[in-house]
């Protein structure tokens, strides 16, 4: 095999995705999309906010199915599998609180909530593993971290996917499970210094700071604060935990962090591939051939529609 196409979250947009694949050099046979030499590898956030969810988690299913690709689990699909399960006393491990509800709506409303088609996304979401090593190229959805992975050795099964058991505690707000998941699913973060608060992008006021874990030289709130807007410079110059940095020399490739713009490595070796394209920015992926440096010119994309 010649090696991955890393492939960034797709949020519901087939049509990209189609465009995104076809672009790489893979062919539709028999309902599977194919490459005669190549992989995928998902990054999870397969569903929520996007048109054609149905027709992402299709072809996501079939490819890794045929095993023509690989995934990762996403937060959106945590979240969905923690929204269907109960949590044994009425309720349900994920809320179904309004907030909770308006952000996995889309996915509800195509899908239908509780019917058989629920049900079979929701037991494939659980297939999925939380991380990837691949030998020279690390995947996870949005942080690599070798002491959250850790935290979560009696949650996982032999390849790293949740059991029914691991399901349960990692949506147990403030076990160490639950902790490690946050950060493997959703990202480090710190407290703002007091008196400090911002909202995110979905307007939520946030009190805690998303670290740019990828930078060893992102030491401060200025420098390491994510989804601030540009308003980093309004933060102290207070020092932040450091021990999420990576230092490795093992490529790692992740999505989750909605960046803007043109496509573009982070790092020599950690680079983001969720380019927005559920806010109508493109789809991205990067094409791995063994490399052990990120090379920017195997970057590639499309925008979120046809043009």
């Amino acid at each position: 095999m010649a090696g991955f196409d890393v492939i960034g979250d797709i949020h519901g947009h087939a049509d990209a995705l189609i465009r995104l694949l076809a672009a790489m050099g893979y062919l539709e046979k028999d309902g599977v999309y194919r490459h005669p030499e190549r992989r995928v590898v998902f990054l999870g956030d397969f569903v929520d906010r996007g048109p054609q969810q149905r027709e992402t988690l299709r072809i996501a299913r079939a490819m890794v199915g045929a095993r023509t690709a690989l995934a990762v689990m996403g937060n959106h699909e945590f979240n969905a599998i923690g929204f269907a399960t109960s949590d044994g006393n009425g309720g349900y491990l994920r809320a179904h609180t309004e907030k909770n509800r308006k952000q996995h709506s889309a996915f509800l409303k195509e899908v239908g909530e509780g019917t058989p088609e629920h049900q079979t996304a929701v037991a494939w979401f659980k297939t999925l593993p939380i991380w990837l090593d691949l030998g020279g190229l690390r995947v996870v959805h949005a942080c690599w971290n070798a002491a959250a992975q850790a935290a979560l050795a009696g949650c996982l099964d032999e390849r790293n996917r949740l059991t029914e058991d691991g399901v349960r505690e990692t949506n147990r707000r403030g076990s160490p499970a639950y902790a490690a998941a946050e950060v493997l699913l959703k990202g480090p973060e710190a407290p703002l210094p007091e008196g400090h608060v911002f909202l995110d992008k979905d307007g939520h006021p946030r009190r805690e700071a998303r670290l740019r874990w990828w930078d060893p030289d992102a030491k401060t709130f200025q420098t390491a604060a994510l989804g601030m807007d540009g308003r980093e410079r309004e933060l102290p110059d207070a020092l932040v935990p450091t021990d999420f940095a990576y230092h490795d020399h093992t490529p790692v490739l992740f999505g989750h962090y909605w960046m803007t713009g043109e496509p573009h490595r982070l790092q020599p070796h950690a680079s983001c591939l969720d380019f927005s394209v559920a806010k109508g920015g493109v789809l991205t992926a990067y094409k791995w051939s063994g490399e052990s440096v990120l090379d920017p010119g195997h970057l590639i994309s499309v925008p979120a529609s046809r043009t």
